[in-house]
């Protein structure tokens, strides 16, 4: 019934940029927060940035400064600008939203992942 899909994955050198985008689509009454996770080998899976639906932001140290999230509330569309990527930005990047598909229903929706490598 919804459907969370990732794009902008890829192969980039250090000190590179990528932009992944998160397009939400299906039977959604309201969205509330988006997000994006990163899970990396051997680690577990962490939270890289999160915005409400009133566009507040929230960042780990680990990208504060680096990395960059904004919607696109018209469109359902959550994105991710990348800056200054490490090795250790490695990772499969996945979308999350939290939206209700009726008024009284609310459910955590994830999207399928998207590589990103970050080497030389």
């Amino acid at each position: 019934q919804v459907q969370l899909v990732e794009s902008g994955g890829g192969l980039v050198q250090p000190g590179g940029s990528l932009r992944l985008s998160c397009a939400a689509s299906g039977k959604i009454f309201r969205i509330n927060a988006m997000a994006w996770y990163r899970l990396a080998p051997g680690k577990e899976r962490e939270p890289v940035a999160v915005i409400s639906s009133g566009g507040s932001t929230n960042y780990p140290d680990s990208v504060k400064g680096r990395f960059t999230i904004s919607r696109d509330s018209a469109k359902n569309t959550v994105y991710l600008q990348m800056n200054s990527l490490k090795p250790e930005d490695t990772a499969v990047y996945y979308c999350n939203a939290d939206l209700y598909t009726h008024p009284a229903v609310r459910n955590d929706y994830w999207g399928q992942g998207t590589q990103v490598t970050v080497s030389s």
